[in-house]
């Protein structure tokens, strides 16, 4: 199973956000662990880098970079991306289409939000990480 993880699920892991952790956690180990092929979209990097700012040091923040790129694939951003996603006039976000056009390229067949709303006009379907784990048990049954 292939699957884009978007930035807030990674977040929720690495900042340890309360009701959120344990969910987004299991989902990396399941990456890490290669039972789901995990991508993510180029541009979650450095947004990662810069957003993490806040809690880690730069060397912290280096590693846990060095790490997501040994877990995840990355979905590179190209110009093609870049113009179907700003001329795409169903997502009121660009950030949020961008993603959908990474999940799309890598032939995901999901994309792991807490935004599911955000990806209504999505070609790929979003899921919630809770709803996501309930449909892995389901399948590692």
């Amino acid at each position: 199973m292939k699957v884009l993880v978007d930035t807030n699920v990674i977040l929720d892991a690495l900042m340890g956000r309360k009701e959120y952790y344990h969910n987004a956690d299991k989902i990396i180990k399941l990456c890490a662990d290669k039972k789901v092929m995990g991508v993510l979209a180029a541009h979650t990097i450095p947004n990662l880098f810069y957003i993490l700012r806040k809690t880690m040091d730069v060397d912290t923040r280096r590693q846990v970079i060095l790490d997501l790129c040994n877990i995840f694939d990355i979905d590179q951003i190209d110009k093609g991306k870049l113009l179907s996603a700003v001329q795409n006039r169903n997502f009121d976000d660009f950030e949020d289409c961008l993603q959908m056009e990474c999940a799309v390229s890598y032939h995901a067949e999901m994309i792991i939000t807490r935004n599911i709303k955000d990806f209504t006009s999505s070609f790929v379907p979003a899921v919630t990480p809770e709803d996501f784990l309930k449909e892995w048990e389901l399948i590692e049954k």
